[in-house]
């Protein structure tokens, strides 16, 4: 295991394109972190960067305590599993885990009991003799993830493990992966454009967004206190509801009701989470229905307050349908952020 140390890490293509700006963050010793963002936002490059498939264009990285900005990828001491698994598609099962380890010129037997105790621990054992092919999608990014755990490596990097998975394939992955870094203590860094596994799976978060760091904090942080409007309108699904709002003598106002008080001056938008939204008839803040989504043990109703979209959440007995009602919002769960920077204020 290892502590992982980014400091002013920047990638720049040669046409001139900056891919990642100055970065710098550490991440401890056994800790699982994970990168998430929209496409092109720079988490993929990042992650490439530490594994030492892309140049450091400035800045220094360390592994432990050796700085490997000129570390060949193979004498980094870490482990990548990819999106696509990239198998041998002629080997077994049993080839293709122990494969990396008969390259290092480690005694067949020493091969053969790591490659058995990785297998034990992925539920791979019955298929060791099968070929990919011969495999679904899960069990051949289980297979996969027993290649990197045989190496035993001071780093695990997964760049977009489950992104192939249908969606019930991805949530079990998602258990296991977690379970699987939780056994073995190995730090972690894993990249997604998902927020749903980012929120599930890291203890903390690095949410980037057009190269650079907008955010990072545990999932409980980013989620209830989101640094900017893009922060607050990525994670979550259904996203934060942002909302522009004028002030009244530093008052923030939803119709006649105060939602929070603020210092700042100009206008301001109120980020409220759907699930912090009462609805009913009894309520305070007009609102009108205009669509309710049918999730099972919860409806998504969506509307309009003040000519501006609103989602609220709701369970599955609140009695809810198309037209007027009112709203209610909790004022401890308003986060304003500044209308021209989007920052939080």
């Amino acid at each position: 295991m290892a502590q992982v140390s980014l400091n002013n890490i920047r990638k720049i293509y040669p046409n001139g394109y900056e891919a990642v700006v100055p970065t710098s963050f550490d991440i401890a010793d056994g800790e699982f972190v994970v990168l998430v963002g929209p496409s092109g936002c720079g988490k993929s490059t990042l992650l490439r960067m530490v594994a030492g498939l892309e140049d450091i264009s400035e800045g220094a990285l360390s592994i432990g305590d050796r700085n490997v900005n000129h570390v060949d990828p193979a004498d980094r001491d870490i482990a990548m599993v990819f999106q696509n698994y990239a198998l041998y598609p002629h080997m077994s099962v049993r080839k293709n885990i122990g494969y990396g380890l008969k390259n290092r010129k480690i005694p067949a037997s020493e091969i053969e009991d790591k490659v058995q105790t990785a297998a034990k621990m992925l539920n791979l054992t019955e298929y060791l003799d099968r070929k990919p092919s011969q495999l679904s999608g899960g069990q051949r990014q289980r297979v996969a993830m027993g290649r990197a755990v045989v190496r035993d490596p001071a780093l695990f990097l997964f760049d977009e493990p489950l992104s192939n998975l249908d969606a019930k394939l991805r949530h079990q992955m998602r258990i296991e992966i977690k379970a699987l870094q939780r056994r073995l203590g190995v730090t972690s860094i894993y990249v997604t454009h998902d927020q749903v596994e980012a929120m599930t799976m890291a203890d903390r978060i690095i949410v980037l967004n057009g190269g650079r760091i907008e955010q990072i904090g545990t999932p409980a942080e980013i989620y209830h206190q989101p640094a900017s409007t893009f922060v607050a309108s990525f994670m979550g699904a259904p996203p934060m509801n942002l909302i522009e709002r004028e002030k009244r003598d530093g008052r923030v106002m939803v119709g006649d009701t105060v939602v929070a008080t603020t210092d700042s001056s100009g206008p301001v938008i109120m980020g409220i989470r759907p699930e912090d939204i009462e609805i009913g008839p009894n309520c305070a803040i007009p609102f009108t229905v205009d669509i309710v989504e049918e999730l099972g043990a919860h409806r998504l109703v969506h509307g309009q307050l003040d000519g501006q979209d609103l989602s609220v959440y709701v369970g599955k007995d609140v009695d809810v349908s198309t037209g007027p009602t009112r709203v209610s919002i909790t004022p401890d769960a308003v986060v304003l952020f500044d209308a021209e920077t989007g920052l939080a204020l």
